[in-house]
């Protein structure tokens, strides 16, 4: 059930990317947590997320600004190491806080309410004008690498602070969308790389088949949907994604999932 549940989900999100203005594993992320605790699943919407880099990595990556990777993709690289320790550090921590409502027990641990944080915060960043349209100079990059670098490791979450980042670096719309696939791939081997460590203890092995089909799926929605919805941006689903992503960051923040 889990795997055509969230198969069927990677490719529809695949495609409604395209729409929305959210990456893959933004929305992903929550529809694994959902089956699974909250390291395994980013860790394992990471791996869906990589390979479908992997892919956007063939179509565009040769369109990369190297000087821009430097100084953005370096930082964003070490930053993803210090996220993804951080992210298996809280996870072995005791409840943040506990409660009964209608009969029943809640805990909520510091990883799952610091995750519907961050899932809220950059739902709004598509949901709001003003965060929608942040912009930095060219000389934050640095900086601009380190914290989407850093969130990325923690959440999964890194694209809306990259492109709020290299919007202002002077690129081509090539370059940018080149550039940002080759620095999202990057960190997510990076971060891919720190999970393994705890990736046999927390299930990842007797979840390929799963990993393997919501892969698929998910290289196959973003090929439908870069033939047909490349140029589309609709709004209302903007508006619509953001608020059931918040409703989810909501619930796991609460302990409901």
């Amino acid at each position: 059930m889990e795997i055509a549940i969230v198969s069927t989900v990677a490719f529809f999100v695949a495609i409604l990317t395209f729409f929305s203005g959210f990456g893959l594993g933004t929305i992903l992320t929550p529809v694994f947590m959902i089956f699974f605790p909250v390291e395994l699943a980013i860790a394992l919407t990471g791996v869906v997320h990589f390979f479908n880099n992997i892919f956007k990595l063939l179509l565009v990556g040769r369109n990369a600004d190297r000087s821009v990777l430097v100084r953005f993709g370096l930082p964003a690289v070490i930053a993803a190491v210090l996220g993804s320790w951080l992210l298996l550090t809280i996870s072995d921590t005791d409840p943040l806080f506990s409660y009964n409502l209608f009969g029943k027990h809640f805990e909520v641990f510091p990883v799952k309410f610091i995750i519907s944080i961050l899932l809220i915060i950059f739902a709004s960043m598509d949901l709001i004008p003003y965060l929608r349209n942040l912009q930095f100079s060219k000389d934050k990059l640095p900086l601009g690498g380190f914290l989407s670098g850093f969130f990325g490791g923690l959440s999964g979450n890194q694209g809306a602070l990259r492109s709020a980042f290299l919007i202002k670096a002077g690129l081509s719309k090539e370059a940018f969308v080149g550039t940002a696939v080759v620095v999202s791939t990057f960190v997510d081997f990076t971060r891919l790389s720190v999970y393994a460590t705890r990736f046999s203890r927390e299930g990842l092995n007797e979840n390929l088949l799963l990993v393997g089909c919501a892969t698929l799926a998910g290289i196959s929605g973003s090929f439908l949907g870069n033939k047909l919805l490349k140029k589309v941006t609709i709004e209302f689903l903007q508006i619509f994604v953001a608020i059931m992503l918040i409703i989810i960051s909501v619930a796991l923040g609460v302990g409901f999932i």
